[in-house]
């Protein structure tokens, strides 16, 4: 799969995927206040898993390939590098898993559009790996030594998937739940997650300026 997308056309729709409805809840009621993109959006939950994300892109883009819909896999992840807290943010230069790798698009986009969206915030860059179930210790050290940032179980399904139905503009951006430091069985778990979800609801303006840059003529 190559890195070049060709670029959406007028009002092209915007997908944005999760897996949960905690990270759908976030999202939804993240639209509150919000200019609007230059097409429709939705917002939908896939279950958790690459199989479940697979099945629901795929449904959610038809047969057709819904014609250069673009692609945003969101929610939450765990990060890989120390120093990461729960709430950061990570964009993807590209996903990765045991099926293949996909080169994301506009990663410098929509950093910028998530810096003036959420100033103050951390936002890390790099490959975010995939994986079937939650990892924990020394496996998160071997991803680690991959070169991956983060790791999530449905970005890198949500993503192939997306653009194996056709050519278009794909991403994916977390926000760390859980981190080297600050580990889900940890005290202060909650507090990590309330500060994810509040992260989380403040994403979509950010995803909107990314969706309207891939609209403007290319120089």
């Amino acid at each position: 799969m190559g890195g070049a997308q060709e670029p959406p056309g007028p009002a092209t729709p915007l997908l944005i995927a999760c897996a949960l409805g905690i990270e759908r809840l976030a999202l939804r009621t993240g639209r509150k206040g919000c200019l609007p993109g230059p097409g429709p959006v939705s917002i939908i939950r896939s279950g958790m898993g690459p199989r479940a994300a697979e099945d629901a892109v795929r449904d959610a883009l038809g047969l057709s390939g819904a014609g250069g819909t673009a692609v945003i896999a969101s929610g939450f992840c765990a990060g890989l590098e120390p120093g990461m807290h729960p709430g950061d943010l990570v964009v993807a230069e590209e996903t990765r898993d045991a099926a293949g790798t996909t080169p994301c698009t506009g990663t410098g986009l929509l950093v910028d559009a998530l810096v003036r969206a959420l100033p103050g915030r951390t936002v890390h860059t790099g490959p975010l790996a995939g994986t079937g179930h939650v990892v924990r210790g020394p496996e998160r050290a071997g991803l680690r030594a991959t070169g991956a940032i983060a790791v999530d179980m449905e970005s890198a399904a949500t993503l192939r998937t997306a653009v194996r139905t056709g050519p278009r503009p794909v991403a994916a951006v977390r926000v760390v739940v859980d981190a080297p430091e600050h580990e889900l069985v940890r005290i202060g778990t909650v507090r990590g997650g309330i500060s994810a979800f509040r992260v989380l609801r403040a994403v979509l303006p950010a995803f909107h300026e990314w969706h309207r840059s891939l609209l403007l003529p290319r120089r």
